[in-house]
């Protein structure tokens, strides 16, 4: 399995870990990332509001938002014009446990395909809506609501066509697209636990994280919970 680890160069905190990463990760190598400031960078990238998939999406996309989108599609586009079955996409902040990542590596080797898009996230939120197997004691489950972040996935060579068909036009951040199973087509797979771990607070924080003035926070988080709870009805089947 090879795996692409997006990383800017130009991102001097973040350097050390991306070079650490290459270590830990199988036939790694370095993907340099979008910068969604450049503007020739983004030049004829379609950005639309929220409103080109469902539900809308409350807020407007950010050029760190757009540039993280990109690098991801970036990936996908690799693996899609690849030979391999599948890789392994992480980002640049990613931490993991040598304790528990090869129980993850086996449920990897042994679940997955072309089709198939397997997250390793950070965060233990999701709960599944049936369990496929468990290793150790990480388990490899399809969750009822897709989880949010990208720190790490497994993505196969045909999930990547089809997210990439699915993306042409973006209007929300990519963790948030890869939500909409409905719209993209996509079945996706978590692993939890998984000993993941997003180093941010210790290589400079968020690219993304946007400032918000006290005045609109609350109304923000009212569109928030809104919009969550649309994407809750709209569950994963067993």
């Amino acid at each position: 399995m090879k795996s692409l680890i997006i990383h800017m160069s130009s991102s001097i905190a973040r350097r050390e870990n991306a070079h650490r990463l290459l270590s830990a990760l199988p036939d790694a190598s370095l993907v340099e990332a979008v910068d969604g400031r450049d503007h020739g960078q983004v030049e004829g990238v379609q950005v639309m509001p929220g409103t080109h998939l469902d539900p809308a999406y409350p807020f407007t996309l950010g050029p760190g938002e757009v540039g993280c989108f990109l690098s991801h599609r970036k990936c996908w586009q690799m693996i899609a014009d690849g030979n391999a079955p599948f890789a392994l996409i992480a980002e640049d902040d990613l931490s993991i446990d040598p304790a528990i990542w090869f129980d993850v590596l086996k449920l990897i080797e042994r679940h997955a395909a072309e089709d198939s898009f397997i997250r390793v996230p950070a965060k233990n939120r999701e709960t599944a809506a049936s369990t496929i197997e468990t290793q150790g004691s990480a388990s490899l489950f399809v969750p009822r609501v897709i989880g949010l972040q990208t720190v790490c996935q497994v993505v196969g060579r045909g999930a990547a066509q089809r997210l990439l068909a699915a993306s042409e036009t973006l209007d929300r951040p990519v963790d948030a697209f890869l939500q909409l199973h409905w719209a993209t087509g996509q079945t996706i797979l978590t692993i939890l636990p998984n000993g993941v771990r997003e180093l941010t607070a210790e290589t400079g924080g968020s690219t993304i994280q946007k400032k918000t003035r006290t005045s609109t926070k609350l109304m923000r988080e009212i569109r928030r919970a809104c919009y969550r709870a649309k994407v809750r009805q709209r569950p994963q089947r067993a």
